[in-house]
Formats: C-alpha cells, structure tokens, sequence
C-alpha cells in the first residue's frame, strides 16, 4: 500500500505501508503491526507552488497532482519522475478526479474541476492527450467533485450555493439546485453510490443520489476539513478539531471516533484495505490520516471501535501538508 500526501510547496512525500501479521487475535483474527517506510520527497520544479490536490490512479503507473498554477501532471511514483505535461488551464485548479468512462474507446477520463464556472474533462490514452470536453455548471467557481461508481455521473457543488449533476456519457449537466449553504465536500458513498455525502462547515449531510432528499444531517464538532467514505454505509471525517470520526450513514448516528488524534488539524483522510490480514471479508480496516504539521499516521478500524485507538504507525514529513491520497495497490517504490 502507499501514500501520497502533498506539502505546501512543490514537493510530494511518497510513502509505503508495510503490515507485519502477529500472532493470531481471538479478538481480531489476527494482531498485526504495521511500519511507513521509505518515505521520499521528490521536489518538481515545473509546479512553481503550492499542490492544492491529488489524485491516485489505480489504472496507470502514474498519480495526477494539480498544482498553483494552471497545471495538471502525471508523476510515475515508481520511478519518482513527471511523465508528462497532460495540460495547462486558463483558471487555477481546485481538485481533480479520475474514472473509467464505460464502453468508450478512451477509458482513462480525467477530470479537472476549477475555480471556474465549468468542469473540464480530458480523455487520453498511455498519457497522450486525446479529446477536451468543457461543461459549464455553475454561475461562480467549482469547489468540489465526485464521481459516481459507475463512471456515467459525476456530482458538483459550487460557490454559487448549488449542486449539480452531470451526465458524463453525453457530456452536459442533467439536474441541479440551490442549496441553503456553500458545501466545500461532495462525495458519493462506496458500492453502489446509491447515497453521497455533502460537507458545510461543520455540518455533513446524507442524500439520495437518485433525487438528492436529504435523509440524515450529522453535525461535527468543529469544520471538517477532509472525508472518506469507508464500507457499509460508514463515513470518516476530520478537521479542525483534530479528531477522527466515523458515521453510520444509515442510522444518522455517531458510531466510534478518535480524540485527539493529531495535535494540529487534519488535512486528509484515506481508507484503505488491507490485505495481509486474515480477514476474509473484504472490508476496508486500515485508515490513513494526515495532519497540517507533517504527520502521517495509519489506524486499525476494528482497534478503534474496540476503544483501543492506538495508531499502527507514523510518519513525520516536517513538511506542511495539503492533501493525502492512497492506493491499496503494491507499492514497488
């Protein structure tokens, strides 16, 4: 498994999870230990500042990083080097995505959402620019995107206080609406995407994702910063008040947390599965945080729920994180 997190300036810390399984846990089918080793930074110079998102691909050897200014780069962690230059935009990116578009002869989308009005998408096949699309979607900027499981939708929200909805296979919104407050997260729930989550301030809201009703509202403690939504129906957030917290979606309730989990804020949450356990079930049970002061540090869910919140690992960058991304994939760097 790895990592990805993002300083304030031009710099990518890669870092790889190795999972030592223990003696066997009546408890927890197996007791394990884990260690962040080979921590990297490689600095790029053709980004001039700071990396405001990031964006892992499990399709390509490569992880597609938005920086300040106008410019979106596939870096091949293996090899520790910029590919390429996929393409430079007119505005200043604000977070990107990428997905698979289905019976396309291009499968690899990427997606980039701006500051701007609009949404651009860009089709390409081994790292070459193929096709653009631009779909305008909101009156102001663009603050967040998700993309649906299913890679046919994609949902937005904006500064203007709306949310839309775009038809990714046609290339054009099909829906949107006013909401009562700017949200600065939208994500859609893992499976089936049948829900997706919304963030403002310190309020996350629940919704359907066939007419987006709202159906719970889970209020934070303080603003939430970062989410990641885990398996059946639980969503992790974090923030400003430097705890982790996991929701039961389905009930609308608070189902176990971490206190103080950090010293500062947290700027990213990553979920991630592990596959060394003996856990057969498949669930995600390993979570990723990373902190504003360069700290990164991994969780065991079921320890957690257990009231044993004791972190598996840690890493310390000395660096100023933006952003986090994960892959459960092998790490070969």
């Amino acid at each position: 498994m790895s990592l990805q997190e993002n300083p304030k300036f031009q710099s990518v810390w890669r870092t790889k999870l190795v999972t030592v399984l223990e003696a066997p846990s009546m408890e927890l089918g197996g007791a394990s230990s884990a260690v962040l080793e080979e921590s990297a930074q490689d600095t790029y110079p053709e980004i001039a500042a700071s990396i405001t998102s990031t964006a892992p691909s499990t399709l390509l050897p490569a992880h597609f990083s938005s920086g300040n200014p106008r410019i979106t780069t596939p870096y091949d962690l293996g090899n520790a080097a910029s590919v390429a230059t996929l393409f430079q935009q007119q505005e200043k990116p604000s977070a990107l995505s990428y997905f698979v578009l289905p019976c396309s002869l291009c499968p690899y989308l990427l997606i980039s959402y701006s500051e701007s009005s609009s949404v651009s998408g860009y089709a390409y096949r081994d790292l070459v620019l193929l096709s653009f699309m631009s779909i305008n979607v909101h009156r102001k900027g663009v603050t967040d995107l998700a993309v649906h499981p299913s890679g046919r939708a994609a949902i937005t929200v904006g500064r203007d206080c709306s949310l839309a909805l775009i038809n990714l296979v046609r290339g054009r919104r099909s829906f949107s609406c006013r909401l009562d407050r700017e949200a600065s997260i939208v994500r859609y729930e893992c499976g089936d995407g049948g829900r997706f989550f919304m963030v403002s301030e310190e309020r996350i809201t629940v919704h359907d994702s066939e007419d987006a009703k709202m159906i719970h509202e889970l209020n934070g403690q303080k603003r939430v910063l970062c989410v990641a939504p885990g398996e059946n129906g639980v969503l992790f957030t974090s923030g400003e008040d430097r705890c982790i917290t996991a929701w039961d979606t389905a009930s609308g309730k608070n189902a176990y947390s971490i206190e103080n989990a950090h010293q500062t804020r947290v700027k990213g949450l990553v979920v991630l599965k592990n596959g060394s356990m003996s856990d057969t079930s498949g669930e995600s049970n390993l979570i990723a945080s990373a902190s504003s002061d360069g700290v990164i540090r991994v969780w065991d869910a079921r320890m957690i729920a257990k009231d044993k919140p004791n972190h598996l690992a840690e890493a310390d960058t000395k660096s100023r994180l933006t952003c986090l991304a994960g892959s459960s994939k092998k790490c070969e760097f």
